[in-house]
């Protein structure tokens, strides 16, 4: 074996991986995005959860059992709302992950000894969470009142001074299957419906087909619909084979519209595909298509709320993740499965679906006819 020879092959490696641009990026980026992410977003105990108030009871006693709530830094008060109503429609949105309700009669029954209930809701569609803040709580109620002239009351010390009833609204059992298989469905569609039609068209530049293609009469918008709802339909299968087995196997609920979800899923699709179509106007090879695929995958299930609360991680990471589809995708089919929710429920989540697929369109179109050009 000559060493030289070696070099020599060695070199000219190097060299055609330092023209292949697309792959170096991947190999410096990659490991870099999972450090990142791993290590300054990821968080399994998410604290400052968004909580709505309705306390009925005005004294100093409540407000201390409120600043109790306040103090224990898992709790983030986003003040009083209206009624029962208003905090059920702030729960079924998501606007909140905890309702605390007071009582009016609060104080009267706790000065007569007789441990009043505070009601604490917790929208449960994801276990993870919300359960160390619910296990928070045993501690708070302890505490809530130890600064409180109790005493004199006639309560007893050593008993907790109120009972707090909490209820796991939407998954009281907490079951784990529920919140992970319908995020399966877009977590599932976003890999193939990213990945087939970027491969599709840049599998047709490398065996030189597509000359042909560009030789026929179409417009950029028409080869884009040509390619992109073929795999559309190839994802209504893939839907409806998740859908049947999360019904028969996991009995995951199904509490919603079939139709409203059927939508909401037809816009997701048409965002992911034509993103895939996007990335194959971009890439040079399949191998090109297929590292941009996870580079787009990776941060996708590791910052929109599949693998790791949405809440837990810091601003920066939420923000990332709002621009993701699969975070607004999560957040509708879970609302419309596990809650019931209705279209306006959810329809703050369609605006940024419809904005990401208006964009990716268009960058796509324009990407296409630039390639015709040259």
């Amino acid at each position: 074996m000559s060493l030289s020879r070696v070099l020599a092959v060695l070199i000219k490696e190097f060299i055609q991986l330092r023209r292949d641009r697309v792959t170096f990026g991947m190999i410096l980026g990659v490991p870099l995005i999972e450090l990142v992410i791993f290590g300054f977003a990821i968080n399994s105990d998410p604290r400052h959860l968004p909580t709505a108030l309705f306390v009925q009871d005005h004294s100093a006693y409540s407000r201390a059992v409120v600043n109790a709530f306040a103090n224990s830094g898992y709790f983030e008060l986003q003040g009083q709302h209206a009624g029962r109503h208003a905090g059920d429609r702030e729960l079924l949105r998501g606007e909140v992950a905890f309702v605390v309700t007071i009582p009016e009669d609060f104080t009267y029954r706790l000065l007569r000894g007789e441990r009043p209930r505070v009601l604490l809701e917790a929208d449960a569609t994801d276990p993870a969470a919300s359960s160390n803040a619910i296990a928070t709580t045993e501690m708070l109620v302890r505490s809530a009142l130890a600064n409180e002239r109790l005493a004199a009351a006639g309560t007893d010390p050593g008993n907790p001074a109120f009972e707090l009833v909490t209820h796991r609204r939407y998954n009281p059992e907490g079951i784990s299957q529920y919140n992970t298989v319908p995020g399966l469905l877009g977590v599932i569609l976003t890999m193939t419906m990213v990945m087939m039609p970027a491969l599709a068209l840049t599998r047709e530049s490398e065996r030189g087909t597509m000359e042909n293609l560009l030789a026929m009469p179409v417009t950029p918008l028409e080869v884009m619909f040509g390619k992109v709802l073929p795999y559309a339909g190839m994802g209504a299968v893939q839907v409806l084979i998740i859908l049947g087995v999360s019904h028969a196997v996991f009995h995951v609920p199904m509490l919603g519209s079939y139709a409203l979800l059927s939508v909401m899923i037809a816009l997701f699709i048409a965002c992911v595909a034509t993103l895939g179509y996007l990335i194959s106007t971009v890439a040079r090879n399949q191998m090109q298509a297929m590292q941009m695929t996870l580079f787009f995958f990776l941060p996708s299930i590791l910052l929109s709320g599949f693998m790791f609360p949405f809440r837990g991680m810091p601003q920066w990471a939420q923000t990332l993740g709002e621009l993701l589809p699969l975070t607004h995708f999560l957040r509708i089919v879970r609302a419309i499965m596990l809650k019931g929710a209705g279209f306006a429920d959810v329809v703050t989540h369609t605006g940024p679906l419809l904005l990401f697929l208006l964009l990716a369109a268009a960058i796509a179109l324009r990407r296409f006819r630039r390639t015709l050009d040259s």
